[in-house]
C-alpha cells in the first residue's frame, strides 16, 4: 500500500508527465529514484519531470495525505485501483509506450479480458452504422471477446448494450473521473456493464469531461485491447485517431469494408496495415489468448527490470 500511496502522490505534483511516472516506477529502483528526483531514462520527458520533482519535495507530505483519503473513501466506494507496480495491471496495456501509471475502475478486470477488441465510431452514428455495431460486438462476444468502447453516444452505446444483450463482458474506458458517468443518459448503462465487466479511468475520481481526457483515453482503450475495430468514423473523429494511436502501439486495426468505400483516410489505413474486415472470422483470427497476451507483458516486464 505505501508503494501505491508514492506513485499516486508523484502524480499529483502538477504538470508531471505520467507516462514517464509510470515507465519508470517499474524499473529496479524507479520509484526511489522519483522520490530522490532522479531516474535512469534519458528524454525531454525525463528531465523536464525530474525538474518539476526536485521543486515539489515540500508538497509530497500534503500529496501523501489527499491519495490516502481518497483511497479511503474508495474503500466505502467499491471503487478499486490498480498500478504498474501490481500484478493485476492489465496486460494488454503494460506493453504499450505512454502507459498510465494507475487505473480506477468499479466491477471487475479479468485475465480473459485481455482477448479484447474495441469497438469504436462516431457519436453521429447512422442507423446503419448502429445496426453494424450491435452485430459486431454481439458476434465478438459469442465467440469469448470482451468488447472494448469509450460509453460515448453512437457507436460505443450500442457496442456496449449489444455485448451486454448477448451475456458477455465489456469494460467502459472513461474520459472522465470514476464518478462522473458521462454523457449522463448511459447512467443506465454504466450500471449495468459494472455488473457485468468494469467502469475503467486514468484520472483523479472528479475529473470532468474535457477536451483533453478524451484524446487520453483514446490510448488506454486503444492499450487495453489487443486491437480497434472502427465501424464509421469521418477524418477528424477520435475513432479515427483511436486506429492511429492502435498503429502506433502495435496493435491490430480493423475497419469495416463499409468504412473502406466510404473513407479515404480508410484506405489510406489500409496501406499502414489496418485490414479491412468483412466478417467477424477477420477479426477473432487475428487475436492471442490470453495466456500468450500475459506472456509478452510479462517478458516486456522482465525486459524493464533487466535493463534498469
Amino acid at each position: 500500500m505505501s508503494e501505491m500511496v508514492d506513485l499516486l502522490a508523484l502524480c499529483r505534483v502538477k504538470d508531471i508527465s505520467w507516462s514517464f511516472v509510470a515507465r519508470e516506477a517499474q524499473r529496479p529502483g524507479g520509484l526511489a529514484n522519483l522520490l530522490d528526483g532522479r531516474s535512469s531514462e534519458r528524454s525531454t520527458e525525463a528531465t523536464e519531470s525530474l525538474a518539476l520533482l526536485r521543486t515539489a519535495t515540500g508538497e509530497m507530505a500534503g500529496h501523501r495525505a489527499w491519495v490516502e483519503r481518497m483511497l479511503s473513501e474508495f474503500a466505502t466506494e467499491a471503487v478499486h485501483v490498480t498500478t504498474v507496480l501490481d500484478d493485476d495491471y492489465p496486460a494488454n496495456l503494460r506493453v504499450i509506450y505512454n502507459l498510465p501509471p494507475f487505473l480506477t475502475y468499479r466491477g471487475t478486470l479479468q485475465e480473459d479480458d485481455a482477448r479484447s477488441v474495441a469497438v469504436v465510431g462516431t457519436r453521429e452514428a447512422t442507423p446503419e452504422g448502429i445496426r453494424q455495431a450491435a452485430h459486431l460486438a454481439g458476434l465478438l462476444t459469442q465467440a469469448g471477446v470482451t468488447v472494448l468502447s469509450g460509453l460515448a453516444r453512437g457507436i460505443d452505446t450500442a457496442a456496449h448494450q449489444a455485448a451486454l444483450d448477448a451475456g458477455g463482458r465489456t469494460i467502459a474506458v472513461m474520459g472522465t473521473g470514476i464518478r462522473t458517468i458521462y454523457p449522463k443518459e448511459n447512467r443506465e448503462l454504466a450500471a449495468r456493464i459494472i455488473e457485468r465487466g468494469a467502469l475503467v479511468s486514468q484520472f483523479w475520481p472528479e475529473t470532468p469531461p474535457r477536451t483533453d481526457t478524451f484524446p487520453r483515453r483514446n490510448i488506454v482503450t486503444s492499450g487495453l485491447s489487443q486491437g480497434t475495430v472502427v465501424v464509421e468514423a469521418s477524418a477528424t473523429s477520435g475513432a479515427k485517431m483511436q486506429a492511429r494511436l492502435a498503429l502506433q502501439h502495435g496493435k491490430r486495426v480493423f475497419l469495416l469494408s463499409s468504412l473502406v468505400s466510404e473513407r479515404e483516410w480508410a484506405r489510406r489505413y489500409l496501406e499502414r496495415g489496418a485490414i479491412e474486415v468483412r466478417s467477424v472470422d477477420d477479426i477473432v483470427h487475428q487475436l492471442q489468448t490470453p495466456q500468450a497476451v500475459q506472456a509478452r507483458s510479462d517478458q516486456r516486464r522482465q525486459l524493464t527490470l533487466a535493463l534498469g
